[in-house]
């Protein structure tokens, strides 16, 4: 009974309390309207029911509340915790994955490491550079390392070339990819002289000279330059000043120059002429024999001449020679014609058939077209590109620029994309540098052939060189009653000089555009400018 007394009476202690608290709230809404007051006594009845049907005292009562509330509190701050602990997990591994992420990566992007290629090139001294490149590197890249292993500043003069699957020296184009070139061929290379200087005076280095002389000794030991005796015996005593000094009794014996090659075949009297005349040469620095070398070598007829292959329209043997000067024709080794650069207005070729429009003579009215038939239309191409270049480098002042892409053009975009011979002149006249050392390589030593064979006879093989053809000059030399010798007396300087004067050097008239045949992709055409 006294348990069951205990909860009603904290309710009726609690009363008298209560009571009061009412009663003041009465006293202090007599003031108030009858409305107000009613619905305050009803509110304060409801509040003294809600409490008296309370189970717990009115002190303990408010704690429990606030337990909850806590309770609640601790609830939602432990929910919101594990959320933001979640959240932190879920960043975490995000972070741990991404790393994981990026060391998958390398080895699906293999492109960053290119595969490389062991490149061979052999320098005109015959010895052999090996060099590693990429295999998606452009030509230009191995010809810069190559001319960096050299020490070579005014390379513009010099090219690289290779063997296609047909056995044809072709040279590297620069702005293409190598593998893209080559093709199956190995990638073997040769440094090579490409543009022959009218004046190698002119160059501004010894090394660049001495480089020409190496070029022009092998143009002449396998025939491909051709000189009289007197010419042979005079290079190959510059050449022995420039390789061994001067004459000494005592060191040079009679058989000094055995191992010496001054000619496709040697003679016991060449070689006697030779040592009479490095005799007179003492005293010439390595320098300035070179330089008497090449003064004698540029007055060769075929000095710096590229020649092809071909057959005139009557079927009949010819070999076409692409030079600073111009294109020569020559038959069974005679120079039978020759066209000057002013007087061609455009080159051409479409499939095996390689064209030259010519420009009409004094007394002439219209402009005559000469076709040549080449052996393929790779090889008609191949002439096509060497003229182009020629006439660029030696002709223009600056380089013609591609033609634009547009939509199903026909031809071909290619163009000379290096320095012209006015460019590299300039530019090396900005060279400043002392003069850099280098070691000079003896002439390639070859031993004595005893069976007799002449190395020249060898050249009338389909080579890119050419046979070995004479300086005489044919009954067809004669152009618009003009002789055809006339025009290599004009020297490239004074050619661009008039190019500027005339104003015709970087713009070209309606005649000189492009002509495309109508339903042939393969017909090519490249204007030439008026000079």
């Amino acid at each position: 009974d006294q348990a069951e007394k205990s909860p009603t009476q904290s309710p009726s202690s609690e009363q008298p309390d209560v009571k009061k608290e009412v009663e003041k709230e009465e006293e202090v809404v007599v003031t108030l309207p009858e409305d107000q007051h009613k619905q305050e006594q009803e509110e304060v009845k409801a509040d003294e029911k809600e409490e008296k049907h309370s189970i717990g005292s009115a002190d303990t009562q408010p704690a429990k509340e606030d337990r909850r509330d806590d309770s609640l509190e601790k609830e939602t701050d432990l929910k919101e915790e594990e959320k933001n602990g979640a959240g932190e997990e879920k960043k975490v591994e995000e972070h741990i994955e991404k790393p994981e992420v990026i060391t998958d990566k390398p080895p699906v992007k293999p492109p960053k490491k290119m595969k490389t290629v062991m490149c061979k090139v052999t320098m005109l001294d015959g010895t052999e550079y090996p060099c590693e490149v990429e295999k998606r590197a452009k030509g230009q890249i191995l010809f810069f390392k190559v001319c960096e292993h050299l020490n070579l500043l005014e390379k513009d003069y010099f090219g690289l070339n290779y063997r296609d699957n047909t056995d044809q020296k072709c040279w590297l184009d620069p702005t293409k990819e190598i593998k893209r070139q080559i093709r199956n061929s190995p990638w073997q290379f040769a440094f090579n002289v490409k543009f022959y200087p009218p004046d190698p005076s002119q160059l501004t280095e010894d090394l660049t000279r001495y480089f020409l002389c190496l070029q022009l000794r092998q143009d002449i030991a396998s025939g491909r330059l051709p000189c009289s005796f007197v010419t042979h015996s005079l290079l190959g005593s510059y050449t022995l000043q420039a390789e061994l000094g001067d004459y000494d009794p005592e060191e040079h014996r009679h058989d000094y120059i055995s191992d010496f090659q001054f000619a496709p075949s040697h003679t016991k009297e060449m070689e006697e002429k030779v040592v009479e005349l490095h005799k007179t040469h003492r005293g010439l620095t390595p320098a300035q024999a070179d330089l008497q070398f090449l003064e004698n070598a540029k007055k060769l007829s075929m000095y710096g001449v590229d020649l092809h292959h071909a057959k005139d329209s009557e079927g009949v043997d010819i070999m076409l020679g692409v030079c600073a000067n111009g294109l020569l024709i020559y038959k069974d080794r005679l120079r039978i014609n020759r066209f000057a650069w002013p007087k061609i207005l455009k080159i051409s070729y479409k499939r095996s058939n390689f064209y030259i429009k010519i420009r009409p003579g004094e007394t002439e009215q219209f402009e005559s077209t000469i076709g040549f038939k080449l052996p393929n239309h790779r090889s008609a191409k191949r002439l096509w590109k060497v003229c182009v270049e020629h006439h660029t480098f030696f002709r223009l002042i600056t380089p013609e620029q591609p033609p634009k892409a547009k939509f199903l053009t026909l031809g071909s975009k290619f163009r000379y994309s290096g320095r012209t011979q006015a460019q590299t002149r300039q530019a090396s006249t900005l060279i400043d540098r002392p003069a850099p050392y280098f070691e000079r390589t003896s002439s390639k030593r070859v031993s004595r052939s005893l069976d007799g064979v002449n190395i020249a006879d060898q050249g009338l093989l389909p080579d890119s060189s050419g046979p070995a053809l004479s300086d005489v000059t044919g009954k067809g030399d004669r152009e618009n009653g003009k002789e055809a010798g006339t025009g290599l007396e004009l020297s490239p300087e004074s050619k661009v000089a008039e190019e500027q004067s005339d104003g015709t050097a970087a713009t070209a008239t309606e005649a000189e555009t492009t002509e495309v045949c109508e339903g042939s992709a393969d017909r090519v055409a490249t204007p030439f400018i008026k000079s």
